[in-house]
């Protein structure tokens, strides 16, 4: 179980070590124009790329939609708590506590663990955080007016026709097909190098600290899945897959919207470094209990 969890979580680790061995050799990095690129061609590609094939009914869709939308309000409640523990501006805490990397990292780990049958309700959680993390978390990491600059995010736009798309049981046309999945391609390599190049100006101190959130946030967001599945009566496999894609280590995209805002991203980084450094101790054992 152990080889197959690393097998996952390696390329993350390989990305961003990519990233921090480029600038610790000295070399420049455009990290404003990569996260442009990234946000506003990448992503939208990536959402459609996802989501287009995926096969779920209208119904447990739903559910687990509701159910992963709860837990993300939940843990929203949970970053001012923690912001105050860690002494932190609950506007740098707030994504990261409320959206884990339930894609690039999620995904795969729910496919190992529960198969294709498992796989929809990955991708439906999936869903459920990107549409929080891309209208909320746009409206909060933008400077200006946040209608705006919800209304110019691309991502926003490629979530609604992905869901259309996904909902209608609709097919794109191969030429199409083949055009956004190879565009898609180079964001989550983008997204890892540029969390390395962070990575490299982290001082030790960010690290505790890192270690700390990840150590509070995990079982606080392990325990709302838990609760929120077992009152709106998931079916278990259903249950089992909330409570592990909510518990995924900090998405990469949190650094990215910090890296925006220009708010702490040096320390949000090291908040996805050391959660996904951590999950490889807690994961296997949490797949073995929810398995």
């Amino acid at each position: 179980m152990f080889a197959e969890l690393f097998a996952v979580m390696a390329p993350v680790l390989a990305g961003a070590g990519l990233g921090f061995t480029w600038i610790r050799l000295g070399h420049d990095y455009p990290v404003a124009f990569v996260t442009r690129l990234v946000f506003n061609i990448g992503t939208p590609a990536l959402v459609i790329a996802s989501l287009s094939g995926a096969d779920i009914d209208a119904s447990s869709f739903g559910r687990t939609m509701l159910a992963a939308a709860l837990v993300i309000v939940s843990m929203a409640g949970v970053a001012f708590v923690l912001a105050r523990l860690l002494r932190k501006d609950w506007r740098v805490i707030l994504a990261p506590s409320m959206y884990p990397n339930t894609g690039n990292m999620g995904l795969p780990v729910v496919l190992y663990a529960f198969g294709e049958a498992g796989f929809v309700f990955g991708i439906t959680v999936m869903v459920t955080v990107s549409l929080f993390q891309f209208t909320l978390g746009t409206m909060l990491a933008s400077r200006g007016n946040p209608l705006k600059s919800l209304a110019k995010t691309p991502t926003v736009y490629a979530i609604l026709i992905a869901l259309t798309l996904l909902l209608t049981d609709t097919e794109l046309p191969l030429w199409l097909d083949n055009s956004v999945d190879l565009i898609s391609g180079f964001t989550v390599p983008l997204m890892l190098i540029t969390l390395g190049v962070s990575l490299a100006s982290i001082q030790v101190r960010s690290l505790r600290s890192g270690i700390g959130f990840s150590l509070l946030r995990i079982p606080l967001a392990a325990l709302a899945a838990w609760s929120i599945g077992s009152l709106l009566a998931l079916p278990p496999m259903a249950h089992g897959i909330l409570i592990l894609q909510m518990s995924m280590p900090v998405a990469v995209f949190n650094y990215l919207f910090a890296q925006r805002s220009q708010r702490e991203p040096e320390y949000v980084a090291s908040l996805v470094f050391c959660s996904t450094l951590l999950s490889l101790i807690y994961l296997p054992i949490l797949l073995a209990i929810l398995m």
